[in-house]
């Protein structure tokens, strides 16, 4: 043997193999993921400063040593608690110091033991110990046990390479039914729990009987292992037969100086499709494919149906996918730089990607931006997918009425093709981009009437739980769309399908005030067409008052679609004036000059004209496609009592009407008192919502129709800079409603200075930018007494009567 390092000669003979007397305590030596058996010959690798130090004092002395395994092979340094109480005790045959300061030992294994009581374990461990004797019955079964437990493990031993081929023989002269046990078990490969649970069996016949079993079970498992490797082997001497043959078919056709061109199309095709790493269902579907097109000629349909299917295979990014950007500082950057303000919305989305970086292989909720047109939600996407280092696609779904455009036709179909999901795979190049599915809830109705199997296939797109084996009709093939971000706009989210809208986190996003539109305006819009018309800032700029007078006087949005094709009106106009060298200097575009370029004002502000008579209120309304402003008109005529509703009113509407009546008729005495009281038994009353071609619906215009029907009776005007939104109750409780901040919005859009909205709704403010606060002023109120003192103007009691006459 050779010594590396200083190493240390036993200074006397030691006594090997030989039954020794046992002392009362030993030092412990913890074993990590083995278990050492009687009479073994143990090397070991001794790299702990406690076992370091246990060995050194070991040979000072008797070179005696316990050897007990560890229950948690994962603990560097166990405690007794640790470890088993059952070893085996040992004789230090040898020691080597290796100049990394580990020892290599060689321990001489002897008697088994148990640890009676823990000595002490500083510096090393130090326990009492018993011996543990087998017990052994000498009867046929125990006989019988031994000869299975031999012919078994030659049998093993025949066909696992680890094992050596001496172990046959070691195995046949062994008469000794234990110590055949503990030499099998030390040989196997097995779970150390299951050697452990061997060494404690002092009964030789179950112990025999136990490791019979686990024989067997290994020997089933080494029949299996053959099995497969056999399999392998034929499949590889399979492969290259048919490589064979098709080298020999084509040198043969070669010779003919037939298919050239055919056969390297399909060549072409092959190496394309071997060159990417396919999962295992669509290659076997590839293989099958190539193999009947190689059979087929030129000229049958089917060979270009197969063929264009193959193509559409290697066209997709199976294995090709780009590495997500998750700092979060470079993602604000980009959002920053692409859109003006909305901090509530990219906070969200920066906290959507701080999950991403967080736990990269978390399955997080779809993103669904939910506002009206015009206001950057498609946008937001491609900044998203910017600001991640992803290939950004959209997909629109507005108006798809078949199951087919998202799944795909089936290949029996004349000119079938995949569906817009694979489609965009494919355009994006990589396993993993974002795609924006457009306009979701414009999902139409399929030729049944019905939305369930449209409904159906956006499920397993979107859904993470199924969307990892989403199947194209066109394809048949399992394609895992786990790792695509999906991100989803609309304009309201009434006409999504609740299970559609349950799989998505919806993130609002409000119309924009005027001041927000001015700066976007400034920052984006007029950079953008100044540059997509030819000009240059040396050639044109817009004054902020011009901007004002497009956003108040040309336009009536709550995005910026339209902002954006009025700058580019006016910037078609100068370019035309440079082309025709009739501009000799810089054009400013001032106040004055947008009404030169742009025309007659197109909006204008007619709170204060319709207001101006009795009973007509100004209330708020929301929309898809922003809020509006909206007027409410009563006028009364002698009749019976009847109510006569006009305007296109929903359900809802025209019962909110009802209410307003009834509450104003219960309150007539207080809120009316001069009206006579068969007032109402002898007039009908009519109220209107002008627009009547537009369809309108909700709650929220209740408190509108109270103030209109009391601005008639008591014949005092509502003040024109009020307008307001509210639910009514029969007792006249106003109740909250949505839609605060788009209301708002279009309230400064239509010349409003205040706003009267339920108490209720207070903390919505909050969403209201504070520029918009400050021109607008907010009073909240939760009755419809306090509604009535804020919005009704003051007359004197003498001109009320008049009125109230006149009435």
């Amino acid at each position: 043997m050779i010594e590396v390092g200083t190493a240390e000669r036993p200074a006397r003979d030691v006594e090997l193999g030989a039954a020794r007397e046992l002392p009362q305590r030993v030092g412990v030596l913890p074993l990590r993921d083995n278990v050492t058996f009687p009479d073994m010959l143990v090397p070991l690798n001794i790299g702990q400063p406690r076992s370091v130090e246990l060995i050194n004092e070991v040979l000072r002395g008797d070179r005696t040593i316990a050897m007990v395994a560890s229950r948690h092979a994962q603990v560097e340094t166990p405690s007794p608690d640790d470890l088993y109480d059952v070893g085996v005790v040992g004789v230090v045959a040898r020691m080597i110091r290796v100049p990394d300061g580990t020892l290599r030992v060689l321990i001489q294994g002897g008697q088994r033991i148990r640890i009676v009581n823990w000595v002490r374990t500083e510096p090393y461990l130090v326990a009492e110990i018993e011996e543990l004797p087998d017990v052994v019955d000498p009867t046929p079964e125990l006989t019988a046990l031994t000869r299975n437990v031999q012919q078994t493990f030659t049998e093993i031993i025949e066909q696992v390479p680890y094992l050596p081929e001496e172990l046959q023989v070691m195995v046949a002269n062994v008469e000794d039914p234990s110590g055949l046990a503990h030499l099998i078990a030390g040989a196997l490969r097995i779970p150390s729990e299951e050697k452990q649970a061997l060494l404690e069996e002092v009964d030789v016949a179950k112990r025999l009987r136990r490791l019979s079993e686990i024989l067997a079970r290994e020997r089933e498992v080494v029949a299996i292992g053959s099995k497969i490797q056999s399999q392998v082997q034929s499949e590889l001497d399979k492969g290259q037969r048919e490589y064979f043959l098709r080298q020999q078919l084509k040198a043969i056709q070669d010779e003919l100086g037939e298919g050239d061109e055919v056969q390297a199309e399909i060549s072409e095709l092959r190496a394309q499709l071997d060159a990417i790493d396919l999962p295992v269902i669509p290659r076997k579907q590839v293989d099958r494919e190539l193999s009947r097109l190689e059979r087929l000629q030129p000229a049958m349909a089917e060979y270009g149906v197969i063929r264009a299917y193959l193509e559409w295979i290697a066209a997709l990014p199976w294995d090709k996918q780009t590495e997500d950007n998750l700092d979060l500082e470079h993602a604000r950057e980009v959002l920053d730089e692409d859109h003006y303000d909305i901090e509530q919305v990219k906070n969200r989305i920066l906290e959507f990607l701080a999950v991403r970086r967080l736990k990269p292989d978390a399955r997080g909720s779809i993103l669904c931006f939910v506002g009206p047109p015009g206001v950057g939600k498609t946008s937001l996407g491609r900044s998203m997918a910017r600001a991640l280092g992803r290939q950004f696609e959209r997909i629109s779904v507005g108006g798809v009425r078949d199951e087919a455009e998202i799944r795909g036709h089936r290949r029996t179909y004349i000119g079938a093709m995949p569906g817009v999901i694979i489609r965009a795979l494919r355009d994006a190049g990589a396993r993993n981009p974002l795609l924006m599915i457009d306009e979701i809830d414009k999902m139409g109705a399929d030729f049944r009437g019905g939305v369930g199997g449209i409904e159906s296939s956006m499920l397993e797109v979107l859904d993470p739980e199924q969307n990892h084996s989403f199947r194209d009709h066109y394809l048949d093939l399992p394609v895992d769309l786990s790792d695509v971000m999906f991100v989803t706009t609309a304009n309201t989210l009434d006409t999504i399908p609740g299970p559609l809208r349950d799989r998505m986190e919806v993130i609002q996003l409000a119309g924009y005030t005027e001041e927000e539109k001015l700066q976007i305006a400034k920052r984006y819009l007029v950079p953008r067409q100044i540059e997509r018309n030819g000009l240059s800032a040396t050639r044109i700029a817009f004054s902020d008052p011009a901007l004002r007078v497009i956003i108040s006087d040309y336009t009536r949005e709550a995005g910026v679609r339209q902002l954006e094709r009025e700058i580019g009106t006016i910037c078609r106009k100068v370019a035309r004036q440079v082309a025709e060298r009739s501009l000799k200097r810089k054009a400013t575009i001032t106040e004055p000059r947008v009404r030169e370029l742009l025309g007659k004002r197109r909006f204008f502000s007619e709170t204060r004209r319709r207001t101006a008579r009795p009973g007509v209120a100004t209330g708020l309304a929301w929309t898809p496609v922003g809020g509006e402003v909206l007027f409410i008109e009563a006028t009364a005529m002698p009749g019976s009592g009847k109510l006569t509703i006009t305007g296109q009113l929903g359900e809802v509407m025209q019962e909110s009407a009802q209410a307003a009546l009834s509450y104003v008729r219960a309150g007539a005495a207080e809120l009316l008192p001069e009206l006579p009281e068969d007032w109402f038994a002898t007039h009908d009353i009519h109220i209107h919502v002008p627009a009547g071609a537009t369809p309108k619906d909700g709650p929220s215009a209740g408190v509108a129709m109270v103030v209109a029907l009391t601005s008639l009776l008591s014949a005092r005007p509502v003040r024109s800079e009020v307008a307001m939104t509210g639910e009514i109750t029969l007792t006249g409780q106003v109740l909250p409603i949505g839609g605060l901040k788009e209301k708002a919005l279009a309230a400064q859009r239509g010349g409003i200075r205040s706003v009267i909205a339920p108490a209720l709704n207070e903390q919505d403010a909050d969403e209201i930018p504070e520029h918009l606060r400050k021109d607008l002023e907010f009073r909240f109120v939760a009755t419809a007494e306090e509604a009535l003192e804020i919005a009704l103007q003051r007359r004197p009691a003498r001109r009320r009567a008049r009125g109230l006459r006149a009435a």
